[in-house]
């Protein structure tokens, strides 16, 4: 029987397993307090990571879905303070306590063998979804050279200059990332205030042509020509629900789903999980709204045109900034996203450098972005990437948290030499398997499965936690 290892040592950078091999990055140890940043590293990554290119491809999906200005702008205040809410009490607490990766912390809870299948889904979810912020830096990259774009309903690539463009924006980012955290933050830093400024510019300097010239214009604007509610051929209808659950879980996976464990570890306190709003309020909210404006502006002037194509709308309004700011906006989103495919990957992959194992995780996600359907589906996937990941976080919060307090023991394959722990399994695999028939023949939208998928997972976890465990002394 291994040795008892309690909440309080997963708090003791000194009681868990070090790693002389992790390349400074500490993928399976604890961060030392030597190594810990400040709330500014925080609130640049954060405000980088969601002021992205991506926001460029959501705001306008909102309208092409029906969403009416109400809904838009009420869902997003509402849903982002939630998702605010989520990283600071649900995730950073335990990032700055256990200072660990969740991918570490999920091999001491689960075991290797289903931590490294989890990792794989996990890796290749993130590298699809940093592939569809290569892709929309891409759409900005061709302008010059006259690139057709893809097209709302395209999924395979329009042409050889496409493919050419996203590989090299793609090679690009895969090296930053490649660097580890600190140089993730130091780009974020560097870029996020000039995007930012693009972003709120494009949105105002869309707003004349599209008929507001004071404040009190702007909701009449907002109901008639904005968000007017009218459903493209194709699309589903939003209500002010959809908004409001889609902006609190399109992060799901990194905030419930306790991905951000790996980036918070570095936090000198959990109120940094506050940071969150500079991405919630300034991208999901601000960036996501400006692009709608942009997208409503293009449709004004030609109705037919439905393609969601970032650079050539931010061009049409900022020009030659408009284009840049896609370009980068991609990158600072893309670069944690791709380094956190890579932290997912590196436990399959133990003898090889953390380097080298991001630079694979960016070729995966530049050969998905090749393919436009990522950007063009791209709530639905984020809405599925989320809730698949999900479950697997609701098993570190009930970890960490409730087991101690019922008699129950932490860190369970580790204490017990186990490569599999069965609890941890169930909850992941059958909570999937209730929201598949909750979605097929009860007919609730995959935007609506977050919640209860969070408390069947937890149920699942404690009740077959205490089953597993009964046979063992604590």
């Amino acid at each position: 029987m291994a040795d008892e290892i309690t909440q309080s040592d997963a708090e003791n950078p000194s009681q868990v397993p070090t790693d002389s091999t992790s390349d400074n990055e500490f993928e399976r140890e604890s961060v030392p307090k030597n190594k810990l940043l400040g709330l500014k590293s925080f609130i640049g990554m954060y405000a980088g990571e969601h002021t992205a290119g991506t926001e460029f491809a959501i705001g306008p999906l909102f309208v092409a879905h029906g969403a009416n200005a109400f809904d838009v702008v009420f869902g997003l205040l509402l849903g982002n303070l939630f998702a605010v809410l989520s990283w600071r009490f649900m995730c950073a607490p335990i990032a700055a306590r256990v200072r660990q990766t969740m991918y570490f912390q999920l091999e001491r809870i689960c075991g290797f063998k289903l931590v490294s299948a989890y990792n794989l889904a996990n890796g290749l979810m993130f590298c699809f979804l940093a592939g569809a912020m290569v892709s929309v830096s891409a759409t900005a990259i061709g302008i010059p050279f006259n690139m057709t774009m893809p097209g709302l309903n395209d999924w395979l690539p329009n042409s050889v200059g496409w493919i050419l463009a996203v590989i090299a924006v793609g090679a690009l980012i895969s090296i930053v990332a490649a660097k580890g955290y600190s140089a993730v933050s130091r780009f974020a830093n560097i870029a996020a205030p000039w995007m930012v400024l693009v972003f709120l510019a494009c949105g105002i300097a869309a707003l004349p042509s599209l008929g507001v010239h004071s404040l009190t214009d702007f909701w009449q604007v907002a109901k008639s020509e904005i968000w007017p509610g009218v459903v493209q051929e194709g699309k589903s209808k939003f209500t002010f629900w959809h908004v409001f659950c889609f902006a609190w879980f399109c992060n799901l996976a990194m905030h419930i789903g306790m991905a951000d464990l790996s980036i918070f570890r570095f936090a000198k306190k959990p109120s940094y999980g506050f940071a969150s709003a500079t991405g919630m309020y300034i991208g999901h909210f601000m960036a996501w709204m400006a692009a709608a404006l942009l997208y409503s502006l293009q449709l004004q002037k030609n109705p037919t045109n439905t393609t969601v194509a970032p650079g050539p709308m931010a061009v049409n309004i900022a020009g030659l900034a408009g284009a840049v700011c896609v370009v980068v906006a991609g990158w600072t989103t893309a670069n944690p996203t791709i380094y956190r495919a890579g932290l997912a990957f590196q436990i399959l992959f133990k003898k090889m450098s953390r380097f080298k194992v991001t630079l694979i995780a960016g070729m995966v996600a530049t050969v998905g972005a090749i393919f436009p359907a990522l950007v063009m589906k791209l709530l639905d996937f984020v809405a599925l990437y989320g809730l698949v990941l999900m479950p697997m976080g609701t098993v570190i919060f009930i970890d960490f948290w409730v087991l101690p307090k019922i008699g129950l023991k932490s860190f369970f394959a580790e204490w017990t030499k186990r490569d599999l722990n069965w609890a941890a399994a169930a909850a992941w695999i059958v909570t999937l398997g209730i929201c598949l028939l909750l979605n097929l023949n009860a007919g609730i939208e995959i935007f609506f499965l977050a919640i209860p998928g969070w408390f069947i997972a937890a149920l699942i976890y404690i009740a077959l936690s205490k089953f597993t465990q009964s046979n063992y002394k604590i």
